[in-house]
Formats: structure tokens, sequence, C-alpha cells
């Protein structure tokens, strides 16, 4: 039994040993990866409705959807500016009948986002920011009342249009 139990220490003492004998190597490893730039807008509706009025009581109607949620995304380099804005395609129109698309107007919450007025004439401001990144907001639309509107149902196309470099 004395002698196993020294065998034992022995074959143990010699297998410490010899761990410090195996060889040791490295090999070194590239990791690689490719970002491209990207962007995303997205809004919670595609269509806002303003209901019916007395302009005696309401003189700034506001849409059904209020408050539309506005979601934007961008991958692009740090010092890159990414812009939202908006053109509607004309005024609101029933037939030969129109409303200016100037009586529509936005209010904006959330960082980097603005407030607005409908044009068709040119791009209207709608967010602003610099470098990637992902945010969010909300848009309130409203419709100037009038007395001078002519009945009908009236439509207009509009869009915004996200740019990131």
């Amino acid at each position: 039994m004395k002698r196993l139990s020294l065998i034992f220490v022995l074959v143990s003492c010699l297998l410490l040993m010899a761990g410090g004998a195996f060889a040791q190597t490295t090999a070194p490893l590239t990791i690689n990866a490719t970002v491209s730039a990207a962007a995303t807008l997205a809004l919670s509706t595609n269509a806002i409705n303003f209901p019916n009025a007395d302009p005696d009581v309401t003189a700034s109607i506001p849409a059904n959807e209020n408050a539309v949620t506005v979601t934007v995304k961008a991958r692009t380099t740090g010092g890159s500016n990414v812009t939202l804005t908006h053109r509607a395609g004309g005024n609101l129109t029933s037939g030969t009948d129109t409303i200016a698309i100037s009586n529509v107007t936005w209010t904006a919450t959330g960082t980097g986002f603005v407030d607005g007025t409908m044009s068709s004439g040119a791009n209207v401001p709608a967010g602003s920011w610099t470098g990637p990144g992902n945010r969010s907001g909300t848009f309130s639309y409203f419709l100037a009342n009038s007395w001078d509107y002519v009945v009908g149902n009236y439509t207009a196309s509009s869009t915004y249009t996200l740019t990131a470099p």
C-alpha cells in the first residue's frame, strides 16, 4: 500500500513537471464587418381625416388620427446631416373646388422634429439630425376651418422624404 502511494505521488509529480514542457502557440484572427448606409421612415398611419366642424366653434380642426408616430432610422457617417422634409402633391380638391394645402399644418414632438405648414411648391423641413440614430416623435395635424369652403369631400396627396447620405 505504501509502495502504491509512493508510485502515485511520483507519477503525479512527473505529470506536473511535464506540463511545463508542452508547447504553446497562438494564432491571430482578424475580424471584419461591413456597415453600409441605410435609412427608413415609418408613419403610424398613411392617411389622416379631418371631420366636419362649425367654424364658429372650431377654428382649427384636429385630424382624427392625431397624434401620428413618426420613426426615422438612419445609418450614416458621424457628421452627416439627416433631414426629413414634406411636400404636398397639390391643394385639397373636391371636383373643381379646392382648399389651399397651406391650410393644413402640423405640430411636432420629439428631438429634431419641427412644426410645419404644408406646401406643394417647396419641400418643407420636418426634422433634422446629425449622424446615425433611431429617432421617434409625433406629428399632430390641423386644418384651418372656414365658412368659405365649398361643400365636398376633399383629398390631397403628400410625401415625407428622409435624406441620409
